[in-house]
């Protein structure tokens, strides 16, 4: 990025190809001023019936109350199946040792689109926090040589009044 010219910058950051033909950098910075450089995330994310399903089951699996159930589920079929039913599924649990790896080979999966499709939007939005330092490194870069001149142009006036008043 260090070897971009601030045109460069400004063109890959505005991203649109009508502003190709622009080379004047005045016109780029109000180009680059004048357009919102950030997208919200959110609003342009269109999610299927899917993407929608698994995070909701991530929410759901990563709850304390989704723990605590489970816990009390294990627990109770343990208890029934030694006191009270006989041959269902005896001591070494084998069914429910099926049923948990059944659980965990489907809910590994889910959870994991969930976590991808999370991080695709925190890389949209690194982006954006990106586009929008560059955007107010540019726009800081450009008021500061403003001021500089106006600074300038300040002591050669007050260095033409301290003449005009000899």
């Amino acid at each position: 990025m260090k070897n971009l010219s601030k045109e460069q910058l400004v063109k890959k950051i505005l991203d649109n190809n009508e502003y190709e033909g622009i080379n004047n950098y005045e016109e780029l910075l109000d180009a680059l001023i004048d357009e919102p450089i950030s997208i919200n995330i959110e609003k342009t994310e269109k999610r299927t019936i899917g993407e929608k399903l698994a995070d909701k089951i991530t929410e759901i699996a990563g709850s304390w109350a989704f723990i605590f159930l489970f816990v009390f589920f294990l627990i109770a079929w343990m208890i029934i199946n030694v006191l009270f039913i006989d041959n269902v599924d005896p001591y070494p649990f084998i069914l429910l040792n099926l049923i948990l790896s059944c659980i965990a080979a489907i809910q590994a999966p889910i959870i994991m689109m969930s976590q991808n499709r999370e991080a695709k939007k925190e890389s949209l939005k690194s982006t954006n926090d990106y586009k929008t330092n560059i955007k107010s490194e540019l726009i800081l870069e450009e008021l500061h040589d403003k001021i500089e001149l106006i600074l300038k142009n300040q002591k050669e006036i007050l260095k033409y009044l301290d003449e005009y008043k000899k």
